[in-house]
C-alpha cells in the first residue's frame, strides 16, 4: 500500500455529482476490516500475523461496522473500500460485505486473491463489487514469493485471480516497485495489461511501519527505489507520465524563475486529506487517510458518534501549522512541493514529527521536476 500521485479515483467516474440534493457532500470512506494478513510482504507498513489473537480481539465487529456505515451513509458517504491487511481472512467477510451494501453503499474490495475462494465469487457474481483491486509482486513464483515471504502464495495467488477473472468480476490489477522485483516490472505490467481491460498502475513508495518496528523498516528501507530510478519508472510508464505531465505543467517554476521567492506557508496538510475521505481503521479508530498514523489526528468511533469526528474533529485538527524554522525554509516555501512524497504523514512515519524536512523525499521531487523539464 502506499500514496500514489492520483491516491484515490474521483467520485465522477461513479457518476456522481459533489453534493446530493439535499446538500450533504458527497464522500467515501475506507474499512481497515483488520491489520493481518496471510502474507508477509517485505515492504508491508501495517500487516500483523494472520493468527495474531490480540489482534483479531480488537477489530470491530459486524454490529459496530453496520453502525458507522449506517452513520457514514447519513453524512452523505457513498463508496467504502474494504481493505487491510487482507480482509478476507475474516470469516466474517461475507456479513461485513452484507452489512454494507445493506446501507446502500458501493463496494470496492482490496485483496491479495490467495484467499478467493468459489464462495467468494459466488457473492461478488450474486452482488457485484464496484472492483476488485489486486496487488501482483511478481510474476514468477521466486520473484512472488520472495516480496511476500510465504511459500505456496504464488499459486495460491493465481488460483485466486484467475478465479476473479474468469467468473467476469471487475478487476483491477496494481503493482509495488520494489527493489526485489524491479527486474521483473516490465513482465508485471504485460501481465496485468494482458488480464484485465482497466488501468493498470504501480506504486513506487513505500511507507514505513506504523508500529515502528526497526527490523522491518530496515526491510522496507532495503527495498526502495533510488530518485532516479523512482523516476525513470515513471517515464517509462507513458499513461502515468503523461498525467504527471498535464498534471504538473502549471506549477513548475519557469525558465529562470527559479531565484523568485515562493510565500511561506503554514499549513502543514495541503492535499485532500479528511475533506471528501477518511479510513476506519480494524480497532474503529478514524483517521484523515491511510497514511497518518498520528495520535492527534485518530478518532475513536467507539467512544464518540462519527458525526463529530466528520464535522468537528477533522476539520480542527487539519488546521494544524507549524513555525518551525526547517519546515518553513524548505517544505514551506518550495516552488515544487507538489512533486514531493512529502507529507505531514509520511515525515511522521520517517522522522517522528509532523512537520520535518525528508531530505529522501526532496531528492525525489527534484528528480522529477529535472524529468519533466526535459520532457
Amino acid at each position: 500500500m502506499g500514496r500514489e500521485f492520483v491516491v484515490r479515483r474521483p467520485l465522477a467516474e461513479f457518476g456522481l455529482w459533489d453534493r446530493m440534493a439535499d446538500g450533504r457532500a458527497v464522500f467515501s470512506f475506507d474499512l481497515e476490516a483488520t491489520e493481518r494478513c496471510n502474507l508477509d510482504c517485505r515492504h508491508c507498513y501495517i500487516n500483523r500475523p494472520a493468527g495474531d489473537r490480540a489482534a483479531r480481539k480488537g477489530e470491530l465487529g459486524i454490529e459496530e461496522i453496520g453502525r458507522i456505515a449506517g452513520e457514514a451513509t447519513a453524512l452523505g458517504a457513498v463508496w467504502c473500500l474494504i481493505t487491510g491487511g487482507e480482509p478476507l481472512l475474516r470469516p466474517d467477510f461475507f456479513d461485513i460485505y452484507r452489512v454494507l451494501l445493506g446501507k446502500g453503499l458501493l463496494i470496492s474490495v482490496f485483496t491479495n486473491a490467495t484467499l478467493v475462494t468459489d464462495e467468494h465469487v459466488r457473492l461478488f457474481k450474486k452482488f457485484p463489487p464496484r472492483d476488485i483491486e489486486v496487488t501482483v509482486y511478481g510474476v514468477t513464483r521466486e520473484t512472488y514469493e520472495r516480496v511476500t515471504r510465504k511459500p505456496g502464495s504464488f499459486e495460491a495467488f493465481m488460483r485466486g485471480l484467475d478465479l476473479l477473472l474468469s467468473n467476469g468480476i471487475t478487476v483491477r490489477l496494481k503493482a509495488m516497485a520494489l527493489r526485489s522485483n524491479k527486474h521483473e516490472l516490465a513482465a508485471i505490467g504485460d501481465f496485468c495489461r494482458a488480464r484485465t481491460k482497466d488501468y493498470y498502475r504501480f506504486d513506487p513508495q513505500l511507507h514505513l511501519r506504523f508500529d515502528r518496528d526497526e527490523t522491518r523498516n530496515a526491510l522496507i528501507r532495503a527495498e526502495r527505489l533510488s530518485p532516479r530510478e523512482f523516476v525513470r519508472l515513471e517515464r517509462a510508464d507513458p499513461e502515468r507520465f503523461g498525467a504527471l505531465e498535464a498534471a504538473c505543467a502549471e506549477i513548475l517554476p519557469a525558465p529562470g524563475a527559479e531565484g523568485v521567492p515562493v510565500p511561506e506557508c503554514h499549513h502543514i496538510f495541503r492535499c485532500g486529506a479528511g475533506k471528501r475521505s477518511f479510513v476506519v481503521g480494524a480497532e474503529g479508530h478514524l483517521r484523515p487517510c491511510l497514511s497518518l498514523n498520528h495520535p492527534d489526528f485518530l478518532y475513536d468511533l467507539r467512544k464518540g458518534p462519527l458525526a463529530e469526528a466528520w464535522r468537528r474533529f477533522l476539520p480542527e485538527a487539519l488546521k494544524r501549522e507549524s513555525h518551525r524554522p526547517e519546515f518553513l525554509e524548505k517544505c514551506g516555501s518550495c516552488p515544487i512541493v507538489n512533486l514531493c512524497l512529502w507529507c505531514p504523514a509520511h515525515a511522521y512515519l520517517e522522522t517522528g514529527e509532523l512537520d520535518l524536512p525528508v531530505e529522501a523525499f526532496c531528492r525525489v521531487a527534484e528528480a522529477r521536476a529535472d524529468g519533466l523539464k526535459s520532457g
